[in-house]
């Protein structure tokens, strides 16, 4: 699959394509069904398709400050889309000047004289151009004019519409299960493991407290039961069940929120500096503040053996 970043990267001499556009922001099941079909359609008629997405998220440019939290990283997202089977992945870098063009201006820029577009696949409530002013009746007559036919599909997966305002919903509520149903795969944060009070391991679990990307959705606070992964040199492929902390660790009177990841069996990592992620399978129970450090000890006991439950079979084992 071809990746690009930005319009200059589009080779001069490509063809014909099927053009699929969005934010895509978690590239759940109603994202997956229009990205699949406009790859088979492409493959029925002998021609590529494209993906376009956008960095940063458009409200953070329009309305900075209003945009949603992330459920996945531009860089998560080019790996799902790319899953899908498209051709190729545009990250088209969303700036004032892109916001200010008109449905017109952009059509003819992006779809028409880089893409080359056959046929435009978005959802049924896309918008486009300067304040939005462009909606799929006016795509359909914009390819009228530049010779490209358009549909909007509805976002729907078994029966049902999805949004990733749904999904932000269920991950706020601490409902992963609902979340992964939706996502059609467990919700991921990713971040950089950084040094914390180093308390996890004094207590006998030692935890890698991830220093998470900016505006990402995180879940709920709670405890969490899901898998510790990485793919770095050091620890290539590496995928372990853990449990997993979000909070304030109220019974030390923490301030800071954050996220923990126990890996079970595991006490010789040295996972510093590491870019790692947690998929969160289901949630074990409230955070709770203890009235000593020995119940706290007890209770972690018990989430390590409810995690040992619910991560077992693991579902990507051979």
């Amino acid at each position: 699959m071809r990746r690009w970043h930005g319009l200059d990267e589009v080779p001069s001499d490509w063809g014909r394509s099927v053009v699929t556009i969005g934010v895509f922001d978690g590239v759940h099941r109603g994202h997956q069904r229009i990205v699949g079909r406009a790859a088979e359609l492409a493959r029925e008629r002998g021609l590529r398709s494209v993906v376009i997405t956008f960095d940063p998220h458009p409200d953070e440019v329009v309305r900075p400050g209003t945009h949603p939290p992330l459920l996945a990283s531009t860089r998560r997202r080019v790996e799902l889309l790319e899953e899908l089977g498209t051709d190729a992945v545009i990250v088209l870098p969303f700036t004032l000047e892109l916001s200010r063009m008109g449905p017109d201006e952009f059509v003819q820029s992006v779809l028409v004289d880089r893409l080359h577009a056959s046929h435009v696949i978005v959802g049924e409530d896309f918008r486009f151009g300067h304040r939005a002013r462009g909606d799929v009746a006016l795509l359909k007559e914009l390819g009228e004019k530049y010779d490209f036919t358009a549909e909007g599909a509805p976002l729907v997966a078994n029966g049902g519409t999805i949004s990733s305002t749904y999904v932000r919903s269920r991950l706020d509520e601490g409902d992963v299960e609902s979340a992964a149903a939706a996502l059609g795969r467990p919700h991921r944060v990713e971040g950089v493991v950084v040094r914390g009070h180093q308390r996890g391991r004094a207590l006998g679990f030692p935890t890698a407290n991830l220093e998470t990307q900016p505006h990402m959705a995180i879940p709920a606070d709670g405890v969490y039961a899901g898998w510790l992964l990485c793919d770095s040199d050091r620890y290539p492929g590496f995928r372990r069940p853990a449990a997993i902390s979000i909070g304030t660790n109220p019974t030390f009177e923490g301030t800071e929120r954050t996220v923990e990841a126990h890996a079970l069996d595991r006490d010789d990592l040295d996972l510093y500096g590491e870019h790692m992620a947690v998929d969160f399978t289901a949630r074990i129970r409230d955070t709770l503040k203890f009235n000593s450090v020995e119940a706290l000890i007890e209770e972690m006991h018990r989430d390590i053996a409810r995690t040992r439950e619910l991560t077992t079979p693991d579902p990507l084992a051979p």
